[in-house]
């Protein structure tokens, strides 16, 4: 009687589980980090809304553009979301507070074959402002706390070339633009003597480089790079990952793996829309590649 009841429990405890696993697998949820125009991000993955339903065996997939990086980071370590691109800061700060909420499984590769891109320090080119000595004492603007090249990168590598000083001591004010497309707007209108951007740091500056959020800017027309003058950059960063949700189903992360390994191929448009600039395709990573930025990540929240 008790091993029946046993095996009754055993048999319900299944049901239940496979009933949450199939309704989990009715949507395929993608976050989308802030920093952008909402309505250009919705825009640039809706190739994925289309594509991927086929691919996935799922009923639709869902864009959830968030107003900041955080928005994103709480929907991956709450499970409310299965993928996400960030930024490598971005995943430290979730890997520092819950190391299994995610798994990194590729990041971008550009056209020189790096894996990395650069914080890039922006001024106006009619300012005067040419490089680091010209800011002292002036207003610095990051995009978002959250952001590696935007806040971390800057904040942590900039004492090096600064004489030893300490970013707060070394301007006289420092804050957010509220994500890179807007910093760099904020710089133009004059609200920061400078702020902290990223881009590929390979191609022609008139062009904002190959890739980043300067040739997005120039792609959508909103950007003169001659009304711009580049006064610092960073040593090279990880490229950001490309995550899933850990406890999504094994077979829909191979088959999403794989549609995102052979997207440069398969629609090289889409690819190029949902990256933001020019890249030769995808590569593996693992969580150790991203264990600098983690460690940075990690003394920063301690200083």
């Amino acid at each position: 009687m008790f091993r029946k009841a046993l095996l009754g429990a055993v048999a319900l405890t299944a049901l239940f589980a496979n009933a949450a696993h199939a309704e989990n697998l009715k949507e395929f949820r993608i976050g989308l980090i802030g920093g952008e125009n909402e309505a250009d991000r919705l825009r640039n993955f809706q190739c994925l809304v289309d594509k991927l339903p086929s691919v996935l065996g799922v009923e639709k997939v869902s864009l959830f553009p968030a107003a900041d990086y955080d928005g994103t980071i709480q929907g991956l370590l709450g499970g409310t979301l299965d993928y996400a691109e960030l930024g490598a800061s971005g995943y430290a700060k979730i890997y520092l507070e819950n190391k299994d909420a995610v798994e990194p499984i590729l990041t971008t590769v550009q056209t020189d074959g790096s894996t990395g891109y650069y914080s890039i320090m922006v001024a106006k080119a009619d300012s005067g402002i040419k490089t680091l000595a010209d800011l002292k004492g002036k207003k610095l603007g990051f995009a978002d706390p959250d952001s590696t090249s935007g806040y971390l990168v800057p904040v942590t590598s900039l004492p090096k070339d600064l004489d030893g000083a300490t970013v707060k001591d070394y301007f006289a004010e420092t804050g957010f633009g509220g994500g890179h497309e807007n910093l760099v707007l904020e710089v133009i209108k004059g609200t920061f003597d400078a702020g902290t951007t990223f881009g590929s740091g390979v191609g022609d500056w008139k062009d904002g480089y190959t890739s980043g959020n300067l040739a997005k800017m120039v792609e959508k027309g909103i950007l003169d790079m001659d009304d711009l003058v580049e006064v610092w950059k960073s040593p090279l960063i990880p490229n950001g990952p490309i995550v899933v949700r850990t406890s999504l189903d094994a077979d829909i992360k191979t088959k999403f793996k794989q549609f995102m390994i052979d997207l440069p191929t398969t629609d090289k448009e889409c690819f190029s829309a949902i990256q933001g600039g020019d890249f030769t395709g995808f590569t593996e990573v693992t969580p150790e590649f991203y264990q600098p930025i983690i460690d940075a990540r990690k003394a920063q929240i301690g200083s």
